[in-house]
């Protein structure tokens, strides 16, 4: 991988019904992220409330400190592979995800993955919304005393906080319509400003537990036998499951890079050190919650909001307004944006995609997804993780096996051409997308409590009960049939030959 691997890709047809100025490739002297960039980029994104509570979650689950890091550590290093193999198509050819599924599902078929990863960023991005005005209201709430909380309610809420959710929504969308290089600036310092946040939440809850003995003696509820492994396996595609969305649309982000250098190294240095020390502040704080008030609190905003000091009631104000924005914006409305773009490029634009992704975001009922750890890790990401699992398995498999990385840019923009498939589809993607779909999630289950109460919407026995032992591993499981799949179906069925360069165009049925 080097950076003479960059071509001068040239544009396509602006009137093309497939592309518009923000589909079509990166031209090679706009590509100028450096490593820096994509480094700052995995810190702003994985200094974020739900990341802390992904971590603090397992604690809360009833894992040690040691327990919850070795969880992490070893998902994000695994979720690393796929970030990079997809990634590699972004410098090289300067097109973003949508695009690139084009090649393994056909112009008109790539819309399938692309709606699939922009509904789950719109979740996401409704997620983080309702997290940070919820932050900042419970914050407020500190500074001007109970008659902020004390107002007259709109849909079970105060109204107060519906205003801080608002304001925080537009605040979001303000910054992403101005660009990606405003995005580029922003998440460059704050990335450090959240990490100082964390680090000064740590300290807080260090002198409150009478040093940091307290915060490492928490332990674990299961220990390291059999009653360990089932609470992990689950946890542990849950956390795959967190960053599986970042693994199909990061070309969104390494088209603009200097080349393969900057974003292997920016990625590796980025994303799996920065969650595994954010995991780190955020089990330690966690277990100290716990050694100071009884019970481990795995929201960081109403461990903040425990403080009677004025000054680190705003500054943690401020944290979790600039950790959420960092992260929202970079993770949950870039690819939306371009997915939806990608749907109808005539009339749809990166600003367009991003308004309606913000919109849309809004209307999952947000609040209902991250109520327990149970349902934030093993439901909502167990599930998002095995269906993204499956695309992730696709696109590295046209990608890396059938094309050998060799892509024809401008057929990718081509009706009739050498990605068009049938009518636009490639039914071998489609196939292996619902067989290894089925395969991942088809088994979902929900656990119950010591009273036997269902904690998460899915039958105990899972939906297909004779899926469920497959479950737990939903996300491996999901990438691995659709890889297999697909290669042997593009293979045996001579689409592969046809497809690839070399040959006169034709349509590949």
């Amino acid at each position: 991988m080097t950076d003479t691997e960059i071509p001068a890709t040239g544009r396509t047809a602006p009137d093309s019904r497939f592309a518009n100025d923000d589909l079509q490739p990166v031209p090679a002297d706009r590509r100028t992220w450096s490593t820096y960039n994509f480094a700052a980029l995995w810190v702003g994104m994985a200094h974020n409330i739900p990341s802390w509570t992904l971590a603090s979650g397992l604690v809360a689950l009833g894992m040690d400190w040691k327990q919850a890091v070795f969880t992490i550590a070893l998902a994000n290093i695994i979720v690393l592979l796929p970030m990079l193999l997809t990634g590699h198509a972004g410098p090289k050819y300067g097109i973003p995800f949508p695009v690139l599924a084009r090649a393994s599902f056909g112009l008109r078929g790539a819309n399938l993955p692309a709606l699939v990863r922009a509904a789950v960023a719109c979740c996401w991005f409704g997620i983080q919304t309702w997290i940070g005005g919820q932050g900042i209201f419970v914050l407020l709430g500190k500074v001007f005393g109970g008659g902020w909380a004390d107002v007259s309610k709109v849909g079970g809420y105060p109204w107060t906080l519906w205003l801080c959710f608002v304001i925080f929504w537009a605040f979001e969308l303000a910054i992403i319509y101005r660009g990606m290089q405003t995005l580029r600036r922003f998440e460059n310092w704050a990335a450090p400003f959240v990490l100082l946040g964390a680090i000064v939440l740590l300290i807080w809850i260090a002198n409150k537990a009478g040093g940091f003995g307290p915060l490492l003696d928490q332990p674990s509820k299961h220990g390291w036998g059999t009653d360990f492994w089932p609470v992990f396996f689950p946890s542990l595609m849950g956390m795959i499951g967190f960053w599986s969305t970042l693994s199909l649309n990061i070309p969104d982000f390494t088209r603009f890079g200097k080349g393969q250098r900057a974003q292997v190294w920016g990625q590796t240095l980025g994303l799996p050190t920065t969650m595994t020390a954010f995991a780190l502040l955020s089990v330690f704080v966690t277990s100290g919650s716990e050694a100071v008030y009884g019970v481990a609190i795995w929201d960081p905003v109403a461990l903040t909001a425990k403080t009677d000091n004025v000054f680190g009631l705003l500054f943690g104000l401020v944290t979790v307004l600039i950790a959420t924005v960092s992260a929202n914006l970079a993770a949950n409305v870039v690819s939306p944006a371009y997915d939806l773009a990608n749907l109808l490029p005539r009339f749809i634009n990166f600003r367009t995609g991003a308004l309606i992704a913000g919109v849309v975001g809004v209307l999952f009922l947000p609040w209902k997804l991250t109520s327990t750890p149970e349902l934030y890790i093993y439901t909502w990401l167990g599930v998002v993780g095995g269906v993204l699992g499956t695309v992730a398995g696709i696109l590295i498999a046209d990608y890396w096996i059938i094309r050998r990385t060799v892509l024809d840019v401008a057929e990718l923009y081509r009706p009739q051409g050498r990605y068009w498939y049938t009518g636009g589809w490639n039914w071998r993607a489609v196939v292996a997308f619902a067989v290894g779909g089925l395969l991942a999630v088809g088994g979902s289950y929900s656990t119950v409590d010591e009273h036997g109460a269902k904690q998460g919407p899915f039958p105990v026995d899972g939906l297909v009960p004779f899926l469920k032992p497959l479950a737990d591993y939903g996300w491996a499981i999901g990438l691995a049939s659709s890889l297999v799949l697909y290669t042997v179906l593009m293979m045996s069925t001579g689409a592969a030959r046809r497809s690839s360069l070399g040959e006169p165009t034709v349509l590949v049925r």
